[in-house]
């Protein structure tokens, strides 16, 4: 093997044995690697804080968001308790005419908060029987309806952006048996 060849596969070797004009190029080239790999560095602390924080703003987001969700829709159901206080206020003083008013009143301002935030009411009279949106209480044999068709509402469903609040509970039809 020559000399010169050992020379670069060994930079660990001292000066003397490095050509001089190569000592100088390649403490230029470490200093150069070192600022290199102290950039990176912290650049990679940096990215690394940066990621943190985004971490924690999104979970702070995610808490208000469960803290404060129902704070527009218990603001509109404030309308609906104030006539409901009012009516029961009145209740002594006031005709039937002026209740059932009252109480229009206030079915239409719970209405408009449903409507607001997507709940939508589910009543089935007459439809087929979905299980997926109802809850048979009971089946009724029928002669003028066809067999698994509601027949009463006996308590209204709700959905809530498409998801089931709660089911319509019904009675469903079936077909007559044999007379006996």
């Amino acid at each position: 093997m020559e000399p010169e060849a050992q020379t670069q596969a060994r930079p660990d070797l001292p000066d003397a044995i490095v050509p001089e004009g190569e000592t100088a190029a390649l403490k230029a080239a470490l200093e150069a690697a070192e600022q290199a790999s102290a950039a990176a560095r912290d650049a990679q602390l940096r990215a690394v804080a940066e990621l943190d924080n985004v971490r924690k703003r999104a979970q702070r987001d995610i808490e208000n968001a469960h803290r404060y969700a129902l704070e527009r829709f218990a603001g509109e159901l404030l309308g609906v308790r104030d006539s409901l206080e009012l009516a029961a206020q009145s209740a002594a003083s006031a005709d039937a005419q002026a209740l059932a008013a009252g109480q229009k009143a206030t079915l239409q301002l719970l209405a408009s908060a449903f409507d607001r935030f997507s709940i939508r009411r589910i009543d089935p009279q007459g439809a087929v029987f979905d299980p997926t949106l109802h809850e048979a209480v009971t089946v009724q044999e029928s002669a003028t309806a066809p067999p698994d068709t509601v027949l009463q509402v006996l308590q209204s469903g709700y959905q809530l952006n498409g998801r089931l609040l709660r089911p319509a509970r019904v009675i469903v039809s079936r077909a007559p048996g044999p007379a006996a």
